[in-house]
């Protein structure tokens, strides 16, 4: 099988991307009550304010850029954050409003939430985004149509391959940045997912992983939230180089 060849003899193309959901989290898991659960958003708030400038500082000391996918609702609510975000050279991309999930809307209501969280962000960012991420991952065969038709140049929401790859829709093909849950940090460390886990083990995890996309010439992207991947001891996985890679 031919290998992926990436420009100028590059083994390997890496991104480092966070979800800023912020404060929708309890409204999303309680639309009725959420925002009545101070301990939930407290700890959804903690990305914003701690979280997210805790990354940025590790970001700005390493000199690399990331992706910021951030719900509308969360952008209204922290403009310092957005403003830092763009200020330091970042991406901001659309993540719903509030963080609706796609497949559990109608089609004219998946549409009025991609314009409202597009007029948002271009709003804050005085840019349109050009990239896009579901919440929860989720698609409906509808939706890449639905961002090729509002100009997004990508998606990352699928996980059909390691490398990048075209979606066909009726309104030419959408470029798809391919995620997977093995890289997202919420179901390692996640009470709901079967227990905390350990920084050294995600590490392990991630760096293998890694080892394996070096040497298929893969696209390994990194999805974090400033909530989980912004607490003390798991922020230091910003920092740690994965493990010695053997090309073979």
């Amino acid at each position: 099988m031919a290998r992926f060849a990436w420009p100028d003899g590059k083994q390997v193309a890496v991104a480092l991307t966070f979800d800023v959901d912020g404060e929708v989290i309890p409204l999303v898991r309680d639309p009725e009550h959420g925002h009545e659960k101070l301990t939930l958003i407290s700890s959804a708030a903690y990305g914003p304010a701690v979280g997210v400038p805790r990354i940025l500082d590790v970001l700005k000391e390493a000199g690399i850029k990331g992706s910021f996918y951030i719900p509308g609702f969360t952008a209204e609510l922290h403009p310092p954050m957005v403003e830092r975000i763009i200020g330091d050279g970042h991406e901001i991309g659309h993540h719903g409003y509030l963080h609706e999930r796609p497949d559990t809307l109608s089609d004219e209501e998946e549409e009025a939430v991609l314009v409202r969280g597009i007029e948002v962000l271009e709003r804050l960012t005085g840019r349109k985004p050009v990239g896009y991420r579901s919440p929860a991952w989720e698609l409906k065969l509808s939706s890449p149509a639905l961002l090729k038709r509002y100009g997004f140049r990508y998606d990352s929401s699928l996980m059909g391959n390691d490398i990048p790859y075209l979606v066909s829709t009726t309104e030419g093909d959408l470029l798809e940045l391919p995620i997977q849950w093995i890289l997202d940090d919420f179901p390692h460390f996640s009470m709901n997912h079967g227990g905390i886990s350990s920084p050294q083990k995600v590490f392990d995890v991630w760096s293998t992983e890694f080892a394996g996309y070096h040497r298929f010439n893969g696209c390994y992207v990194l999805t974090m939230h400033p909530f989980v991947s912004g607490r003390p001891s798991r922020i230091a996985l910003l920092d740690k180089p994965p493990q010695r890679v053997v090309d073979t």
